[in-house]
């Protein structure tokens, strides 16, 4: 495989359909008959646990949110729970890891570093917190990460705020942590955040930490191109 890579933005998805197209890209990736790949993306409304997930962090009954239509699914990747919704970006990079010879602190410590220079590009001044992995502005979460590994292969990846409607953490205790609040991009610029802008800035400098011959693909063409059934169904 060369050093290309291909940036894909699929918009509003579903979560399922994402999970699952996910495990088509890695699978695809993992046989390497695709080069490394990171999807952005927005949710509609959806609550996911991953490895550490404790429902008990749940505090909103299931019927409620039965009602309310938002489903809760219990996934591979790490940390405990989160919220997904409109307004806020996900990006799920599906990365050779052993390409840029990092582990997994290592490649978490770089997500956080590119949200960290998106912020900046907007003014925003973000933060580590080495016992709670994301990223912070003062003591409110800006940005969550959680990512899987397998066969040296990432997928899952980060969640930024950047309009998100914020009363739908009071659903959970995010990401497990009684008391956090969470804050997005709108509410500490008192003003609207272009997608368009954000996207653009998240591929800038996901290029500038992961070097890679990256270029902007829609799915359709990379389904073309690996003469796969890779978008159907997911």
């Amino acid at each position: 495989m060369d050093n290309k890579g291909y940036f894909i933005d699929l918009g509003l998805i579903e979560y399922e359909k994402a999970w699952d197209l996910q495990h088509r890209l890695w699978s695809r990736r993992v046989e390497e008959k695709l080069p490394d790949l990171v999807i952005l993306l927005e949710h509609p409304h959806v609550i996911t646990l991953g490895r550490r997930g404790n429902r008990a962090h749940l505090v909103t009954p299931p019927e409620v949110l039965g009602a309310m239509k938002i489903p809760i699914f219990h996934v591979e990747r790490g940390g405990d729970i989160t919220y997904h919704g409109p307004g806020q970006m996900v990006v799920y990079p599906i990365l050779n890891l052993r390409e840029y010879g990092y582990r997994i602190v290592r490649y978490i410590d770089q997500l956080e570093e590119v949200v960290l220079r998106v912020l900046g590009d907007f003014g925003i001044e973000g933060r580590r917190d080495p016992l709670n992995r994301g990223v912070w502005v003062e003591k409110k979460k800006i940005a969550s990460v959680g990512v899987a590994i397998k066969r040296w292969v990432s997928f899952h990846g980060f969640a930024l705020n950047y309009e998100t409607d914020l009363k739908y953490f009071d659903l959970i205790n995010p990401c497990g942590l009684k008391g956090k609040r969470v804050t997005s991009m709108a509410e500490i610029l008192e003003a609207e955040i272009p997608r368009k802008r954000l996207s653009e800035r998240i591929l800038f400098h996901f290029k500038e930490v992961f070097k890679r011959d990256w270029a902007e693909k829609e799915l359709k063409e990379l389904v073309a191109d690996d003469r796969s059934e890779i978008a159907e169904g997911g």
